[in-house]
């Protein structure tokens, strides 16, 4: 949707701008559906009328960080994550949350999860955004293949056990692909689940003195197996395909497993999906950690310039409350609701009962992800699938270019690697 024309740069001010408010946003699915529900219950409720602005991931990430670093004001509302927040608040780019929190007892931030308040909350202690969802990762596989193959999924798997378990259901039903991984460019595409991976391996982005190890043998030998894996039973364009790509060869059962965010399931367990009550979740694979699921959230945060910050946080309060919740629930069905942020969520019966097959698995995946400490050694920065230091979205989006070169062929991952060390390289020079 395009913004309307009152919603000039900086903001505005006149009358006609006085009841509106510009939200710049990704388009996971869980957006989609805010965007129905918008008109007929927050905006007749309140009179404001929201202007969304959707983007797939890599693009609205460029778009929102230019927009905030140039305080443009254009946009009053964005969705960022918790990866963004740290640097955003140093540089004075959002305006707190906690004034407005304190005010709107409805809103109850004790039920968001504790994780989620953490992990938004900048070193000042003020807290920056409200989850719209968070979410940890899992593997989500078809129980009437494996079944069918006389197959069983560990609860617990290792990655080995999922390589062996792919070759055997490869070509299990016409066209079928035995998993699917992201191999789409970009630090927040194949670089999520890439390096939890690296991290159960017992590889590092940078050791705790920022000595880079991108070309060490742990981030060598996981890349190589991820590489070989989508390589050998993974899904038709995987150098093209993100999480959006993913979720829909796994709804049209064109591959019989997939590693991705928990936030997927409530796609895949929808009314409406062609998969729904045929799929089984089960812990984020490992080698040689406990666990290895990420932690992550799309949140709402509001920008310092915009002019229009009360009905910024009154959508906000909306978009991230509980009554939008039990709403998405009775109108859209309670597997889409927009989880893993709310305690309340997960102990509500209509909720459990709808998401019986994931909802158990998320919330331990959530709870047990440990950003300090994500793999066998100690980091100089937090972060689970990224390292939270401003410079990794370019360096990892470069490197993630080079990886996904490797997975279409054109270079060996060892190339990548050492192209990627060069790169880590520099970054550590600033920090040691």
């Amino acid at each position: 949707m395009a913004l309307s024309a009152c919603s000039g740069a900086g903001g505005g001010g006149s009358s006609s701008d006085s009841k509106t408010v510009n939200v710049l946003m990704v388009n996971n699915p869980q957006m989609l559906d805010i965007q129905k529900l918008t008109a007929d219950n927050f905006t007749k409720e309140t009179g404001i009328k929201v202007n969304y602005t959707v983007l797939p991931e890599n693009d609205v990430r460029d778009k929102i960080s230019q927009e905030f670093s140039s305080q443009a004001g254009q946009y009053d509302v964005a969705t960022i994550s918790n990866f963004e927040v740290p640097s955003y608040a140093k540089n004075n780019w959002l305006a707190p949350l906690d004034d407005y929190v304190s005010k709107d007892k409805e809103f109850n931030q004790d039920d968001v999860l504790g994780s989620m308040t953490k992990s938004l909350t900048a070193e000042d202690g003020k807290l920056y955004a409200e989850p719209f969802y968070g979410e940890s990762s899992f593997l989500m596989y078809r129980k009437d293949v494996f079944a069918a193959k006389g197959l069983k999924m560990p609860d617990k798997p290792t990655w080995q056990q999922v390589a062996d378990l792919a070759a055997k259901v490869d070509n299990a039903q016409p066209g079928m692909r035995g998993i699917c991984l992201r191999g789409l460019p970009g630090w927040g595409e194949v670089f999520a689940p890439l390096t939890t991976v690296v991290n159960t391996f017992g590889g590092t982005w940078f050791e705790k003195d920022w000595t880079p190890k991108v070309n060490a043998p742990e981030f060598q030998q996981a890349t190589q197996f991820y590489v070989d894996l989508v390589r050998k039973h993974g899904e038709s364009g995987a150098p093209q395909a993100g999480f959006t790509e993913c979720l829909n060869n796994m709804q049209q059962s064109k591959v019989a497993m997939w590693y991705d965010a928990t936030s997927a399931a409530g796609s895949l367990e929808a009314k409406d999906s062609p998969v729904a009550g045929k799929l089984g979740f089960v812990e984020a694979p490992v080698v040689k950690t406990k666990s290895s699921g990420w932690l992550y959230t799309w949140a709402w945060a509001v920008q310092k310039a915009s002019k229009r910050q009360d009905n910024a946080w009154k959508f906000i309060s909306w978009a991230s409350s509980k009554k939008y919740e039990d709403l998405v629930g009775s109108k859209i069905g309670w597997a889409n609701v927009p989880a893993g942020k709310r305690q309340s969520l997960y102990d509500n019966p209509e909720y459990q009962k709808a998401a019986e097959s994931f909802y158990k698995v998320t919330d331990e995946a959530i709870t047990n992800a440990d950003p300090e400490n994500p793999g066998v050694q100690a980091r100089p920065a937090p972060g689970i699938q990224f390292v939270g230091i401003p410079e990794f979205t370019d360096l990892g989006t470069q490197v993630s270019q080079e990886v996904s070169a490797a997975i279409a062929g054109r270079q060996t991952v060892k190339q990548a690697l050492d192209k990627g060390q060069d790169l880590a390289q520099k970054v550590a020079d600033k920090y040691k």
